[in-house]
């Protein structure tokens, strides 16, 4: 048992214990009421953008006006990469198996793991270990160098944030930076982790010798880092980002029919690298 179960008691048995089970401060719900996080639904409904509605669900609180725009822009910004991106294929080959669209749509969100979709929650955490360091009193030189000096000697591949197997410069990221100083010149948010994500990619470019630029995973962790939401949740709001182009994509190729396609034609076979063709032996050995 842990330690925020209670146990049992006279208090806590029958009815009481059962709504205990599931106790939340997310949604309180009857007949005839529903209230998310002590709003009345129907006072929502009409009044409450999507983007503010998932930071009241995720915060507890209804944000700004301004809040829900940006935190609604990088949302906007990562919904979809195309075919090529694994998660899209998976729901459009899901579709082609004659699954439903949630069907579709859980197969493609169940890859979005620690390498495809998990960028975002890596790259703000790394942001965080540099803003800790400064808070600590290191300039931000020093502490992008602490943590990149660290990543090199510890941890192998990209810098998490930076770079793009397919785009020599993202054309989502820079957009996502102005859009972001300008927010912060507005006083709506701080502009350190964009500040911070910068300077990274600055200092890269100079180890490197040539520019291994900020890419989309590193520029909307940037935005949910300025609005103050935690690496893990950075993940789960870039699934429901990427849900839009996968329940798209999904639908798209429903409705171009098709069966049992998968990632190749079929005149285009996998290449064989296993022991070349051979007999069975005699019964006799």
């Amino acid at each position: 048992m842990s330690g925020k179960e209670k146990k049992p008691n006279e208090e806590t048995t029958g009815r009481a214990r059962g709504e205990e089970w599931w106790q939340t401060s997310i949604i309180e719900m009857m007949p005839g009421v529903i209230r998310l996080r002590g709003y009345e639904i129907q006072d929502l409904i009409g009044r409450v953008s999507f983007p503010a509605m998932i930071w009241l669900m995720l915060r507890g609180e209804l944000p700004t006006d301004e809040q829900a725009d940006l935190l609604g822009i990088a949302l906007g910004a990562a919904v979809d990469h195309g075919p090529q991106a694994p998660s899209i294929a998976i729901a459009r080959m899901a579709a082609t198996c004659g699954v439903g669209i949630n069907s579709a749509m859980a197969s493609a969100i169940n890859v979005l793991g620690d390498v495809h979709g998990g960028a975002g929650e890596q790259a703000l955490a790394f942001y965080g270990d540099i803003a800790a360091a400064m808070d600590e009193g290191a300039t931000l030189t020093d502490a992008v160098t602490t943590r990149l000096n660290r990543f090199f000697a510890e941890e192998s591949g990209y810098v998490p944030g930076f770079g793009h197997r397919f785009h020599p410069v993202d054309p989502r990221a820079p957009r996502l930076l102005e859009v972001t100083r300008d927010f912060a010149a507005r006083g709506v948010i701080g502009g350190r982790f964009a500040t911070i994500a910068e300077a990274i990619e600055a200092e890269i470019t100079r180890r490197k010798g040539k520019r291994i630029p900020l890419n989309i995973d590193g520029a909307t962790a940037v935005i949910y880092g300025e609005l103050g939401f935690p690496p893990p949740l950075t993940r789960g709001l870039f699934v429901l980002s990427r849900s839009v182009g996968i329940l798209a994509h999904a639908w798209e190729q429903t409705e171009q029919g098709g069966r049992n396609k998968g990632p190749l034609p079929r005149e285009w076979l996998w290449a064989y690298a296993g022991t070349p063709k051979r007999k069975l032996p005699d019964d006799g050995g």
